[in-house]
């Protein structure tokens, strides 16, 4: 690995885990009860939150490794529910559990970052959003991950200021 290559990982590293970070800090302290209200007129949940951005990280760190299966949509009923399901913390989780959840990926996704080659693509699955024949890097695969995580952060945030006023910053 060149310096550049190295120190890229290491930006790369520690800008997810800061995002990482402030995602999980904003259910700190939470009943799984409260990590499943809805406290604003979006769906939206904590626990949902973390388990949607969880479930994004590994199948977006499977596509660096696997292809577009990995992010394909779901074709069925089935793989629809599920697909909904990730986005709430069902009566038979807990915050803990999902939290659990997330460091493992998390881990997993952090190791694959400091070993995969960041140039390697895959073209990307068909989507309304993805032109045709598309593909995406493994650095840019990366970038998405950290985007996504800080994008539902600033979610979380106003979530939990809405259900007892704690905030991130501030």
């Amino acid at each position: 690995m060149t310096t550049t290559d190295t120190a890229e990982r290491a930006d790369l590293l520690e800008s997810l885990g800061v995002a990482r970070h402030f995602l999980k800090y904003a259910v700190q302290g939470l009943t799984d009860e409260q990590a499943r209200q809805r406290p604003t007129v979006s769906e939206l949940t904590l626990g949902g939150l973390i388990k949607h951005v969880s479930e994004v990280e590994r199948q977006w760190a499977r596509f660096i490794t696997e292809g577009a299966v990995a992010v394909a949509m779901p074709e069925d009923e089935r793989g629809f529910q599920e697909w909904a399901n990730g986005f709430k913390l069902l009566e038979d989780e807990t915050l803990a559990e999902i939290l659990q959840r997330y460091d493992a990926i998390a881990a997993e996704t952090d190791k694959l970052l400091q070993t995969c080659d960041l140039d390697a693509s895959h073209e990307l699955p068909p989507a309304p959003w993805f032109k045709p024949g598309a593909r995406r890097s493994a650095r840019r695969t990366f970038a998405h991950i950290l985007a996504e995580t800080a994008q539902h952060s600033g979610h979380a945030d106003i979530l939990r200021e809405s259900i007892d006023g704690q905030k991130t910053m501030g």
